[in-house]
């Protein structure tokens, strides 16, 4: 990580700028990930503040943002489009309940078993899809009315492309240089506020031939992704024109209406949108309730419990992200209940949910948000912004924000486990670089690290299969005596039978288990049968150094369990019989 990353003291002051440099940041994000949900852009950012707000007071981690994701979008996307926006609400609603439950069972805990490679991985990967995101910036609406929907959004090119890059490189350069200089404000905000007055001179002096921006602000972007969506729209009706059109519910405008799909347009068909609206409602009241049915709960069950584990794993990794870059550790329980309580929240008022924002938190802790009061900052000024500041946040060029994010990307991603290849187990490269690899191909960060996850147990399983070993010695009788080594559990079942010579051992044999663990089921049906083998060839067998556990589950033992309690060790076994 970069210095600027580092532990800084938080004060009431850097709290309050770093949110309203965080909700600067937000108003894209949360646009862009409603149209990625089909849903209106006032319902993306009625979530992100909800979520910011809630989990600010609530959560476990303090200096954290949350909001409308991109993981939490993709999985509704298929809900709305199949269902419908209403069905969407009481899915958020179940979500909540869910995480609520599991926080309450204290079930947090369990992001301990995410190995270091596989947060490596995810950070790495992070960072480049966070990077790749922001190469959407530099799209535009192609003239060229003959190509297909899906086609009309070209990259910049001539002068708009220098102007973009130019004021990217400058937001980038205030970022860097300025906490060299001062520290009395965040160099992201700064930095921002200089490029958008830069931004405001260039658009009212330059126009393109069209009379368009030259430079792209947060309207522009917000106009471009709704006419996207409408052509989109146009051109899947006449694919299928047996489709049932969207209907429409009336707005506060009397010329505009908007889409249940959340695409606005006027009686001229023209595009005409903007960030600005009302008080948020409770979602009844503005949209037709689905009936609490049995079919209804089989409808929103399947999303909603995957929408409780990508928001609860993708936070609780960012949680883990910020702790190790603040130095201070959060509680993975509490933001569990917060995360819940937020979507819970969050459904009641027509929001489509959301969870942790990793590159937004990035930017909090960049600016010197250590605090709850910089997610209520946060979380406050994007509402003021959608109920006062609409016109004016519009006019914020995208080139600041992508620098502000270019900045983030740099900052996030892990460059020195890139000198630590050689140096690294193979296994363990090998799992930061799938999960990487995972992360950057699919945009799915929750199953990237439970593929992590998996893949490192395996390799942890394989390499221990064969740790286990024993040393035999006999003493003046002629017993024989097996010291065992190593861990004993179902990869290592096969290795710990044929250490065994049960024809070939004297009449009397001891087996000591003190330098061993018996870890699982599997290994206790292994001493099981490795016992019933010595008595049916008349042998006798003894049985040492086993926890009281291993002897109370031990069904063909018996009275061969030789008990010393000064020495037997005291651990208990995962296995359902404990249950």
């Amino acid at each position: 990580m970069l210095d600027f990353f580092r532990q800084r003291s938080g004060s009431t002051k850097d709290d309050v700028l770093s949110g309203l440099t965080v909700a600067l940041a937000l108003v894209p994000e949360a646009i862009a990930f409603a149209f990625v949900a089909g849903v209106s852009p006032l319902i993306g950012l009625y979530s992100a503040f909800f979520m910011g707000l809630i989990t600010a007071v609530l959560g476990g981690r303090p200096g954290m943002i949350s909001g409308a994701t991109g993981a939490m979008a993709v999985v509704v996307v298929a809900l709305v489009a199949q269902h419908g926006v209403a069905y969407l609400f009481p899915t958020v609603i179940l979500c909540g309940l869910m995480q609520i439950a599991i926080g309450l069972a204290r079930l947090g805990k369990l992001i301990r078993m995410v190995p270091h490679p596989v947060m490596l991985g995810f950070v790495n990967g992070l960072a480049i899809v966070i990077g790749l995101a922001q190469l959407g910036s530099f799209k535009t609406l192609s003239p060229d009315t003959s190509l297909p929907a899906a086609e009309r959004l070209v990259y910049l090119s001539g002068q708009p492309l220098i102007l973009m890059l130019s004021l990217v490189i400058a937001t980038m350069c205030i970022i860097w240089l300025l906490p060299r200089f001062t520290k009395a404000v965040p160099a992201s905000l700064a930095a921002i506020l200089t490029v958008t007055l830069a931004s405001v001179a260039i658009n009212n002096s330059v126009k393109t031939p069209n009379g368009e921006h030259v430079l792209a602000t947060v309207g522009d972007m917000l106009q471009t992704n709704t006419q996207a969506a409408q052509l989109a729209a146009a051109e899947a009706s006449i694919v299928n024109p047996t489709a049932t059109a969207p209907t429409t519910t009336p707005v506060e405008s009397t010329d505009m209406a908007v889409t249940d799909e959340g695409i606005a347009v006027t009686e001229s068909n023209n595009v005409e949108v903007s960030i600005s609206g009302g008080l948020p409602k409770l979602f009844f009241l503005e949209y037709e309730m689905v009936p609490f049915t049995w079919a209804t709960f089989r409808i929103i069950f399947p999303f909603a419990i995957v929408l409780c584990g990508v928001g609860l794993i993708e936070s609780l990794m960012t949680l883990t992200l910020i702790d190790e870059i603040t130095e201070t550790r959060g509680k993975g329980n509490r933001e569990c209940v917060g995360q819940g309580t937020a979507n819970l929240i969050c459904g009641l008022f027509g929001g489509m949910g959301g969870c942790a924002m990793i590159g937004q938190s990035l930017i909090n802790v960049n600016s010197g948000g250590r605090g709850r009061l910089s997610g209520i900052t946060a979380a406050v000024c994007l509402l003021l912004f959608v109920l006062f500041l609409g016109p004016w946040i519009q006019q914020i060029p995208m080139a600041a924000l992508v620098g502000v994010m270019f900045m983030v990307v740099i900052g996030t991603f892990e460059w020195a486990s890139l000198k630590m290849f050689r140096r690294m187990p193979r296994s363990d490269v090998f799992v930061m670089v799938l999960v990487a690899g995972y992360t950057v191909l699919m945009h799915d960060l929750a199953s990237a690290v439970i593929l992590g996850v998996i893949v490192s147990a395996l390799v942890f399983a394989w390499q221990h299969a064969t740790h286990i070993g024993a040393e035999t010695t006999f003493n003046e009788s002629g017993s024989r005596t097996y010291q065992l080594h190593g861990p004993l559990f179902f990869a290592s079942v096969t290795s710990f039978k044929d250490l065994f010579d049960v024809n070939g051992d004297p009449e009397d044999v001891v087996i000591d288990f003190y330098y061993t663990r018996v870890y699982d089921q599997s290994a206790l049906e292994a001493i099981n049968w490795l016992a019933e083998k010595y008595v049916n060839c008349g042998k006798r067998l003894h049985l040492t150094h086993l926890s009281p556990e291993c002897r109370n589950l031990l069904d063909k033992a018996g009275d061969l369990v030789e008990i010393n309690v000064s020495e037997d060790p005291h651990y208990h076994i995962a296995t359902d019989r404990l249950a």
